[in-house]
């Protein structure tokens, strides 16, 4: 089957966002096969090709001198400030406390206050509908530049989402689908009021955990009520005074929480760097502990799955030789790629046909592939229990939803093919065919784009100030809704667009955003790769596959 390549333009049967009537189904999911396109693979595929590549240097200056220019305007508004010409909005101490230790320090606050405050409007839009593959979006404006906003009752209908981590299209509301999530809700409520060592274990809960360890194909698991704390609470449980950490640079702030909050050591290798990570495994078990030297209690290393902000896949068979011939520990974090990457949704340790069990913390979330929220801690079974008592999410915090819990089982089910369909599979393959044709057709086009090309974590580099603002408000012009990324939750000349795909998202949606960032790419000159690239139609005609039925 030869994949039909669209050529950019719009097609006149295609409506304001290039799709068809029937693409807009507001189900949250498109259950329609797509057909126009080569399918994955993914059984047979390992480790692909990342791409980091440098931008010119001409784009590293213009980017210092934007960022230059607005700090010097930054600081004569504040002049401004000062002498009372312009009236300051942040908090500030009232005059009868000029002699207390301040609480707002006004220096740490000059970015907000002049750079972030200046691009405010394109974060924190309000929704008003299911974050599908399209979306709804309430407009709003602000009289006293992004300070604040008021609503002006009227709706985006439509917007194409590429933003949410909705990555299998389980972020729906078809009732033939949650049958079994209203039958749970009627069942237990929404709420359980009590944790689970209390009065708040319930039997879907430990139905959850089964089918996880199951999924995961390891001997235990347990499940937490929040993702976020997943990481940092448990992560003191493991490790403390006595131990080391050797975290990746560019973990999760979670993970960084939760190594923090532990007490022990922590340094820090540079991102995917074997030879980084060897160097600090060599150095911490030849000199220990400093200033003692004695052996370190624990050696835990911390990486993620997949790397929210680069889109990078974690070096897994590296690294688990390092900790085997190192005698340390592997936490591994899931949360974009349990779901996302591997033949049947299992994740990187399927990706790199890995054994589960060489990886002593498995920890994932629920919020992203699953569409519901929490997440899970797994591995052996000594593991597991050690933290049923020990955790302090496990012990403290309330137990998940019944319908959240339930959301998860019918999603897993839907995976590993126990409600007795193939749709679950249909979809992660879907998610693989629409990463490789999107990642392709940038590359194409001529953007910098890093990441794995097994990623649907597509982050396409900016880099100026004034291009990630006029970025973010044009795609929204065009009825698209993205995520902009600047300093400080990137290096000060990364800023970045982050696209995340769908297994919902159809070809028409995929081929409409291409439309749109190849105009933009062309109007804002965003088109600063120097490779060159095959077309996705000769790539389509080396691998061909069609997706099962």
């Amino acid at each position: 089957m030869a994949a039909t390549v669209a050529n950019g333009k719009l097609k006149p049967h295609l409506n304001q966002n290039g799709l068809k009537g029937d693409d807009l189904k507001r189900n949250g999911y498109h259950n329609k096969r797509e057909k126009n396109g080569p399918g994955t693979g993914v059984a047979s595929r390992q480790h692909r090709h990342e791409s980091f590549e440098q931008a010119p240097i001409y784009v590293a200056v213009m980017t210092y001198l934007g960022f230059g220019i607005v700090t010097l305007f930054g600081y004569f508004r504040d002049f401004l400030r000062a002498v009372g010409l312009e009236k300051c909005h942040l908090a500030r101490e009232r005059d009868e406390q000029k002699d207390f230790v301040p609480l707002y320090q006004d220096f740490e606050n000059f970015y907000t206050r002049n750079l972030y405050m200046r691009v405010r409007d394109n974060w924190n839009r309000p929704i008003c509908s299911l974050p599908g593959p399209v979306f709804d979006l309430m407009e709003r404006v602000s009289d006293d530049y992004n300070w604040t906003f008021r609503l002006t009752g009227r709706t985006l209908h439509n917007v194409i989402n590429v933003g949410s981590y909705n990555y299998l299209g389980f972020a729906e509301n078809n009732a033939d689908f949650l049958k079994t999530v209203a039958d749970k809700t009627r069942d237990y409520g929404v709420g359980v009021c009590s944790t689970r060592q209390e009065m708040g274990n319930l039997g879907i809960h430990e139905e959850l955990e089964q089918l996880v360890a199951k999924f995961l194909g390891v001997e235990s698991s347990m499940t937490f009520g929040m993702g976020f704390a997943t990481n940092s609470m448990n992560i003191p449980a493991i490790v403390g005074k006595g131990c080391l950490i050797l975290s990746d640079e560019l973990n999760h702030t979670s993970l960084i929480l939760g190594a923090r909050l532990s007490g022990a050591t922590i340094r820090v290798f540079k991102h995917n760097n074997m030879h980084s990570l060897e160097k600090m495994l060599s150095e911490a078990v030849c000199s220990g502990q400093p200033r003692t030297h004695r052996p370190w209690k624990k050696i835990l290393i911390m990486v993620e799955g997949i790397y929210s902000m680069e889109g990078s896949v974690v070096r897994l068979p590296e690294i688990i030789a390092l900790k085997k011939k190192y005698k340390a520990y592997l936490y591994l974090d899931e949360a974009h790629s349990i779901g996302a990457v591997g033949a049947s949704g299992r994740g990187v340790t399927e990706l790199f046909d890995v054994n589960p069990a060489d990886v002593d913390v498995m920890m994932g979330t629920f919020t992203k592939s699953f569409g519901a929220a929490g997440g899970y801690i797994a591995g052996k079974k000594e593991l597991v229990d050690y933290l049923r008592s020990h955790s302090h999410s496990a012990v403290y915090a309330s137990a998940m939803s019944p319908p959240v819990t339930e959301q998860i089982i019918r999603a897993m089910k839907c995976i590993m093919g126990k409600d007795g369909s193939t749709e679950g599979i249909r979809r992660v393959r879907q998610l693989a065919e629409n990463t490789r044709y999107f990642r392709a057709r940038l590359k194409e086009m001529g953007f910098i784009i890093y990441g794995n090309d097994d990623s649907p974590v597509v982050p396409i580099l900016l880099y100026m100030p004034g291009k990630v603002v006029a970025f973010a408000r044009e795609m929204l012009e065009r009825k698209i809704g993205v995520v902009v990324v600047g300093f400080p939750a990137t290096p000060i000349t990364e800023a970045r667009a982050r696209f995340c795909l769908s297994a919902a998202h159809t070809r028409a949606m995929l081929d409409q955003v291409l439309h749109h960032l190849n105009e933009l790419g062309d109007t804002l000159c965003l088109k600063f790769s120097r490779k060159k690239y095959s077309s996705w139609s000769d790539l389509s005609d080396e691998t061909d596959f069609e997706l099962d039925s």
